[in-house]
């Protein structure tokens, strides 16, 4: 297989190049997501004449097609009236577990001592949260109840901190990205911003002391020059959707679904890479097993030798790691009939077995599983089921029963709401986005290759390293897009 030919050209262009700029404003933001919408707020709060570019027709990004989930905590109004404490150590202690090895301390800290306020902030804007709780497991709940577990309750993390539900929910159901970003924008605008649409960004201006002072853009065909007074901020997303990114950096991503908008290829973060900046984990990637919570948590989650390997009422995005990263597929969910039935029809999302058998030697068989294996790891789960027990993995007793015949199980790669077998292995029931980026301080300023601020530039959201380490938990990137984007718009507005 020979890797993806090579992209446009980034290099910076020197400013005495350009013949005139075609637009000036003070703070120049790339991207209309979250954490440009958000910078783009601050910005124009604090005074400063804001232009926001995006590329796309229209503001939104991957952001606006996201669940929406907001991880939050410390003790938020929303938490307080669904009858929980928190704290923001106690917050920091599970993020700090959840998203490491190697978490962002710095980053993460202010993220947590700040959550109260954040929460507040998007309050002030215009987003609503219902007073109710979700106490279920699920990729994202169906209601509009405005807190839900988020892995918090879950082993090894409910001994590291009080486990609290962070998982903040706008009131709609499903899908609640575009919501947030519908208030986002419109804060933006309110504020003063303005928004070049269709606007492809494609290079950095600097002085001749090196100083980002503009971006060279292409707007219907044309070349369009701007020039940003005080600094430019990156926000353009990840690279998910870039393929010779990938080959680079995130190779595991590399034949997968992308969870994006399609236009998360990198631009940003090549734009300052080729001016010096440095980049920090770009390994690093969120990945999405189609697996309902629901089921496995009443079931198990094997691997394609029949072997369990994790607690499966963990975040699901840390059971999806486990598997694809460490474990040899394919993945199966395997429910017996009396587990399959108590899944509420609001959680069971369509799905349905593809294989069901009344012996678990007959249900390895039709999985291609080695002789016995399924049958060793029920027979093990069972017998300590019946103790109320699962002492290799910790699921939490109140999953915990024996399974009995007849057995099902379930194929990840048809999706969810999916039965129609003549569908299989058209995907890979493995979805993600990229989680490294530019390498910037808590305030976003891009940092080069020393460790020095590159004068001028800023970088938040999914093109810069944010909070996370190894690991992923739903809600840190809306998180934590907005409120480093927060901070990179007043800092950028602030630049003399």
């Amino acid at each position: 297989m020979t890797s993806p030919s090579p992209v446009r050209q980034v290099q910076p262009v020197p400013a005495a190049s350009v013949a005139g700029f075609d637009h000036e404003c003070d703070v120049l933001v790339v991207g209309f997501g979250c954490a440009g919408a958000s910078a783009a707020f601050e910005a124009a709060t604090a005074g400063a004449e804001v232009l926001v570019l995006e590329r796309a027709g229209g503001p939104g990004g991957s952001s606006a097609l996201s669940g929406g989930e907001l991880y939050l905590g410390g003790g938020t109004a929303v938490q307080k009236a669904c009858g929980f404490e928190d704290t923001a150590d106690d917050m920091f202690a599970y993020l700090r577990a959840a998203l490491g090895p190697h978490a962002d301390e710095e980053k993460l800290r202010l993220y947590c001592d700040g959550s109260v306020e954040h929460f507040e902030w998007f309050r002030d804007r215009g987003l609503t949260f219902n007073e109710s709780f979700y106490d279920a497991p699920s990729w994202m709940p169906p209601t509009k109840d405005g807190l839900m577990w988020l892995g918090e309750n879950a082993w090894p993390y409910n001994t590291v901190a009080r486990p609290a539900p962070r998982g903040h929910r706008p009131a709609t159901e499903s899908f609640g990205g575009w919501m947030i970003m519908e208030k986002l924008v419109a804060a933006a605008k309110e504020a003063g911003a303005a928004c070049h649409a269709d606007t492809l960004a494609t290079n950095l201006v600097t002085d001749d002391t090196g100083r980002v002072v503009g971006v060279i853009a292409r707007r219907y065909g044309e070349t369009v020059a701007y020039r940003a007074r005080k600094g430019v901020i990156l926000t353009t997303g990840g690279f998910v959707d870039s393929e010779e990114m990938l080959w680079e950096h995130a190779p595991v991503l590399i034949g997968h679904g992308k969870v994006s908008d399609g236009l998360d290829d990198g631009s940003g973060i090549r734009m300052a890479a080729a001016l010096g900046a440095a980049t920090r984990r770009m390994s690093e990637v969120e990945i999405a097993l189609t697996v309902l919570p629901a089921m496995i948590t009443r079931g198990m989650l094997v691997d394609g030798l029949g072997r369990r390997f994790i607690n499966e009422d963990v975040y699901p995005g840390l059971f999806s790691v486990a598997a694809v990263l460490h474990r040899p597929g394919p993945y199966w969910a395997i429910i017996d009939e009396a587990g399959y039935e108590d899944i509420p029809k609001r959680d069971l999302w369509g799905v349905r077995p593809q294989f069901v058998a009344e012996t678990l030697a007959e249900l390895e068989e039709s999985l291609g599983m080695p002789h016995g294996a399924l049958e060793s790891t029920v027979g093990v789960y069972n017998r300590h089921a019946e103790q109320g027990e699962d002492p290799y993995f910790h699921k939490d007793a109140k999953w915990l029963r024996p399974l009995r015949p007849p057995y099902a199980a379930v194929d990840p790669r048809f999706g969810f709401a999916s039965g129609d077998r003549e569908s299989a292995g058209s995907g890979t029931g493995v979805a993600g986005f990229t989680l490294g980026g530019l390498h910037t301080t808590v305030d976003g300023a891009v940092l080069d290759q020393s460790g020095l601020p590159i004068p001028g530039l800023y970088a938040a959201g999914r093109a810069s390293s944010g909070i996370h380490g190894e690991g992923y938990i739903s809600g840190t990137s809306l998180g934590d897009g907005t409120f480093f984007g927060r901070r990179a718009g007043r800092a950028a507005a602030g630049e003399a």
